[in-house]
């Protein structure tokens, strides 16, 4: 197929936008045939958003992660998607005919983007239906694979499928932080691995991270078009008139290393502010990461001593608190950053793309009762045990007023 013709190949098969739309605005054969089957498969989310994306209207409609909030709708011009499409395999050098694995969910931005760089760039679409490891149904390498950190480690930690992504020409992770530890286990892949920055109002990443090889990065590149400044408040402003009409003042806070590249610190909405100290939720996080093998997240309680307390919130039962080294931990933490608490949840609140449900966790963190170990009765809160931090370390107090105050 040629690029400028519109259509898509999925799976090796060239089908054109008449097979997803009719004339009237009625979905085509082949999304109609994927409803009939089951209208809550994989395969009938993507015939919808065919068919939307075929349809005559400029924009699509998309919605946020929902990872600051409630997700919010979106109207995504359908030729600024085209445009980074463009970018995204320019950059990469990828050529019609490669092929391309759709393993994201279709709700959100990234997996729409997915099959728009198909649609515009004549990529075959191998179509997966999104889980832990996609690698277990498309048992080969590809040339293009778009993943969550998650669902990466998940394919490497499994002998069966490591090396179909390790083998594969182009990986962009995209969705949450990579970590070191995943970090170290992609220094063998042979093609080229990238972190990926972007948000639902960008259309996808803006910029990347080269993760791998003799030209990996410190920090994210910003793509060819895009330009990335710092606010006043030391957050990301972006500047990208392909995929957005407007300059875009970000709550990412970041820095800029010597070669240009910039580093993400968190959000600016993340940031705890205890005894006039300010603590960034994800740092903290990253600090307790190498101690922690479950789902986990830093979070804060109002406090009338410190303003607000840190508080750390595991999943799991708490017996798992018997095999944390907390010891290690507090050395690991500086002064400001140790919790006053430390919560168990049957199950971390987790928003619609998988991310930690920071206004959820927050709620569950203030309705912590003052006394240890107290099961809370009242709502969502239901399955949440609580603790005193110091209670495991050190057995004294690692937030001595005296301390705080003369730091303040």
């Amino acid at each position: 197929m040629k690029t400028d013709e519109a259509g898509i190949v999925i799976s090796g098969r060239s089908w054109s936008a008449s097979d997803f739309v009719r004339a009237d605005g009625t979905p085509g054969p082949w999304t109609s045939k994927a409803l009939e089957a089951d209208p809550l498969s994989f395969e009938a989310e993507l015939g919808r958003f065919l068919t939307e994306f075929f349809s005559p209207g400029a924009a699509v409609t998309v919605h946020t992660s929902g990872s600051t909030g409630a997700p919010k709708a979106f109207a995504a011009e359908k030729s600024r998607m085209r445009a980074s499409a463009r970018a995204t395999i320019a950059f990469l050098g990828l050529k019609p005919g490669c092929t391309n694995l759709l393993a994201m969910p279709l709700r959100f931005i990234a997996g729409k983007m997915v099959v728009v760089r198909s649609v515009e760039c004549g990529l075959n679409l191998i179509p997966v239906e999104p889980c832990a490891n996609p690698f277990l149904e498309h048992r080969e390498a590809v040339d293009l694979c778009a993943l969550t950190p998650m669902q990466a480690a998940t394919v490497l930690a499994n002998p069966a499928t490591s090396r179909f992504l390790l083998e594969s020409r182009a990986v962009i992770l995209g969705g949450g932080p990579v970590d070191e530890e995943l970090t170290a286990k992609l220094q063998s892949a042979q093609g080229a691995v990238y972190a990926s920055y972007g948000m639902t109002e960008t259309l996808s990443h803006v910029a990347l991270r080269r993760l791998n090889g003799p030209t990996a990065d410190a920090g994210f590149r910003a793509l060819p078009g895009v330009t990335i400044s710092l606010s006043a408040l030391n957050t990301l402003q972006i500047e990208a008139p392909a995929v957005a009409a407007q300059t875009l003042i970000t709550h990412d806070r970041a820095r800029f290393n010597p070669d240009g590249t910039f580093s993400l610190i968190g959000r600016l909405d993340n940031v705890i502010n205890t005894g006039a100290v300010k603590i960034q939720i994800e740092e903290v996080e990253a600090k307790l990461k190498p101690f922690i093998s479950g789902r986990f997240a830093v979070s804060a309680r109002k406090s009338r001593l410190f303003g607000e307390e840190v508080v750390l919130v595991l999943e799991g039962a708490p017996a798992l608190l018997s095999a944390l080294d907390f010891s290690r931990m507090r050395q690991a933490l500086g002064r400001f950053e140790r919790p006053h608490w430390v919560i168990c949840t049957s199950e971390l609140p987790l928003t619609g793309s998988g991310k930690p449900d920071r206004p959820a966790i927050r709620k569950a963190a203030e309705t912590l009762f003052a006394e240890p170990w107290t099961a809370l009765e009242a709502g969502a809160a239901s399955n949440i045990i609580g603790s005193r931090w110091d209670s495991f370390s050190t057995g004294q107090s690692l937030a001595k007023p005296a301390e705080r105050q003369a730091a303040s």
